[in-house]
């Protein structure tokens, strides 16, 4: 089989993708509607040119939460479909991707806390996969937009004088931090960033997903991505070694939505630190979690769990 030819397939698979979640399919494959009533629900959506989702709940057809279940299964799942899209796009049209050194390494250069960075750290050679996931690793960072934007914006904002003045203030903040064991760094800086108000993306951006600047982000609160930014930013900026942090998106198994959270490799393991829990954890022996992907600045990892497994996206 020709390139064309695996590549044309693997296109097809996803329009399948797409194609078999639209909100209407997904609410009958889930057992909340029956064809019947679906087919009903279209007709009169098509006659009073409505929502499907806001005609359904004005009839109590389905409940508020099952059908925002059912729309983050669906939004997640096009998003991760259109990553992969772009990505074998460029490949296969040869496209140069973006990799790492496009993106600039604010917080140890413009924060840095320590004279010289990644001293105290030993490198890490291997990493165990997330929750047991197998890892696909791509030096490719052009399909993810959210992520690289925000370190452009984050760049823009220190050169003014309002995004100095905060940043200043937090390297205050952070500085009792340096020298501290990773362990210790890690559980004080997830403690601290977690004190920031949590505000959904619609209400404070009007988008339904935005990937604040640390800037930003204290100014203004946000939400989980938003958190593991920050921690992430906090520790580099104390010295932390790119290759032991990652931004990981996950599914929530236990609220059925898409969540962030920042991982952190130590000697002794990786650490889970999460805006949904004070305490630091131990990625190796918590299971709420299922690995959609995970990124920082050199590299993203695809983590493969298997057809159960709900996407989302940084694009």
């Amino acid at each position: 089989m020709s390139k064309d030819q695996r590549t044309g397939g693997i296109f097809t698979k996803i329009r399948i993708l797409f194609a078999r979640n639209r909100l209407g399919e997904l609410l009958v494959l889930n057992g909340l509607l029956t064809p019947v009533e679906l087919r009903h629900a279209l007709v009169r959506q098509k006659s009073e040119n409505v929502q499907l989702g806001r005609l359904l709940l004005q009839e109590r057809m389905v409940s508020r939460q099952a059908l925002y279940r059912i729309l983050a299964q669906q939004w997640t799942v096009r998003c991760m479909a259109a990553v992969v899209t772009i990505t074998l796009s460029m490949s296969s049209m040869g496209i140069k991707p973006a990799r790492a050194g496009a993106v600039k390494d604010l917080p140890a250069h413009v924060l840095t806390l320590v004279s010289t960075a990644n001293s105290a750290f030993r490198p890490i050679n291997a990493h165990t996969p997330l929750f047991g996931s197998e890892e696909k690793r791509s030096y490719n960072l052009s399909p993810f937009t959210k992520w690289t934007s925000m370190f452009d914006r984050f760049e823009s904002t220190m050169k003014t004088s309002a995004g100095q003045t905060s940043m200043n203030s937090w390297k205050g903040e952070l500085q009792s931090l340096s020298g501290l064991p990773l362990e210790a760094m890690a559980e004080r800086v997830n403690r601290m960033v977690n004190e920031v108000t949590y505000i959904e993306d619609s209400n404070n951006w009007g988008k339904s997903d935005y990937w604040a600047t640390p800037v930003e982000f204290f100014a203004r609160g946000g939400d989980c991505e938003d958190f593991a930014i920050a921690k992430y930013t906090a520790l580099r900026a104390l010295g932390v070694p790119e290759e032991r942090l990652r931004v990981a998106i996950v599914h929530d198994k236990k609220k059925d939505i898409p969540h962030a959270v920042l991982i952190v490799y130590t000697d002794n393991g990786a650490l889970l630190l999460d805006n949904q829990n004070q305490t630091v954890l131990n990625a190796a022996t918590y299971n709420r979690y299922r690995p959609i992907f995970s990124i920082n600045r050199q590299a993203w990892w695809l983590h493969n769990q298997g057809a159960g497994t709900v996407m989302a996206s940084a694009e």
